[in-house]
């Protein structure tokens, strides 16, 4: 395996809006060390356009997605600064190759936090703040057709994210309680609550320090933490406009355009 050949490919899918074949249909033995070490060279290249990284996304926090790719834990990618939109933006059908709408619970840290060690509670004092949000995920390979090495190499399967300016801190809501209801176009279109999110969404705070932690690299004061789909991802169209109230947290809304 060439990681930085697999990296250009998705570099260029990037650029060009034209997807490429799913890596592991040419070698169905790639896993996550793979994918991450593809996912590395890809941020390299991005890194050299200009682009910044100002937190992370953690990926497939529930056990059906787990179960769906095989893996018993999450995945994760950093968010890049291009990719951070605010509440009310208007969102390119046309920048996208084949997204869906995920509303999810993000966190803002406020100190420093590097694992591996960190508590629950450690990650809770380290937090500033929890915001509504909505994450687009996009594909880069062809049709969806992903498997755990393709979906980590694609960081994650990331698009965009717009979030909340509204910042509630810790000690005012319990985010394993907090429900969600996502609409397009004023119709209902997803459900769920914060404990989908690896039952406690704090605690996906704390995952991905100790997991980065593991790789030298810390949860940095003000970078967003993106703590996964609350609910089943929704396809998106130009016309759009997207909903997610959260209780306790305020809402935010997405609005696609040609």
């Amino acid at each position: 395996m060439d990681p930085r050949e697999k990296a250009k490919q998705l570099h260029e899918a990037r650029r060009t809006g034209v997807p490429v074949a799913p890596f592991t249909d040419a070698d169905p033995t790639l896993g996550a060390d793979e994918g991450y070490l593809i996912q590395q060279e890809l941020v390299k290249l991005l890194l050299a356009d200009g682009d910044r990284i100002v937190g992370h996304k953690v990926g497939l926090t529930s056990k059906p997605m787990q179960r769906m790719l095989g893996m018993d834990s999450p995945d994760f990618a950093p968010v890049l600064e291009s990719t951070v939109y605010a509440d009310g933006a208007e969102l390119s059908v046309g920048s996208f190759i084949a997204p869906k709408i995920e509303a999810e619970i993000v966190f803002v840290m406020g100190s420093r936090l590097r694992g591996p060690g960190v508590t629950v509670d450690e990650a809770r004092a380290a937090v500033s703040g929890v915001a509504a949000s909505v994450e687009i995920v996009d594909s880069r390979i062809v049709d969806w057709k992903i498997r755990l090495a393709d979906t980590i190499a694609d960081l994650a399967s990331s698009g965009a994210v717009a979030r909340s300016d509204r910042l509630v801190p810790l000690s005012e809501v319990d985010t394993r309680l907090v429900g969600m209801v996502l609409s397009r176009n004023g119709e209902l279109v997803g459900t769920g609550a914060g404990a989908a999110a690896l039952g406690d969404p704090v605690g996906v705070v704390a995952w991905l320090a100790n997991t980065l932690g593991e790789r030298g690299v810390a949860l940095e004061p003000g970078h967003l933490v993106m703590t996964g789909a609350l609910h089943a991802a929704v396809p998106m169209a130009a016309g759009d406009v997207y909903l997610a109230e959260f209780d306790r947290l305020g809402s935010v809304t997405v609005r696609v355009v040609d």
